[in-house]
């Protein structure tokens, strides 16, 4: 209940403030976005599971994020930043497409 109300309250903020993005993090949000919606789809199939657990989703959340996007800017560091993207989107979306499988297969009992 608490996760539907703040999903709300997030959405109608950022509507309302509608806050803007400095060009110099622009490159880290498509792979923060990716990353914590593998972290989503990991809860997701854990909480199917019956395995859930609040603390692992929020560690596992932070950290997919802050990783991804130190990924990034190390290769964006040493001029390798555009292929460090697509290696960190590639991993990641193996791991999406994987969960998503799982709970396809756990909602459909197939």
């Amino acid at each position: 209940m608490f996760a539907v109300l703040g999903l709300i309250l997030g959405i109608v903020v950022g509507v309302v403030l509608q806050p803007t993005l400095p060009p110099v993090l622009a490159p880290y949000l498509p792979i923060a976005i990716v990353a914590a919606f593998d972290a989503i789809l990991g809860a997701t199939r854990s909480y199917l599971d019956g395995v859930f657990s609040d603390r692992v989703f929020l560690v596992s959340f932070l950290s997919n994020v802050i990783i991804a996007g130190l990924i990034v800017f190390v290769g964006d560091q040493i001029g390798v930043g555009s292929q460090l993207s697509t290696g960190v989107v590639v991993v990641l979306g193996i791991r999406i497409f994987t969960n998503a499988a799982a709970i396809r297969r756990a909602l459909l009992h197939a």
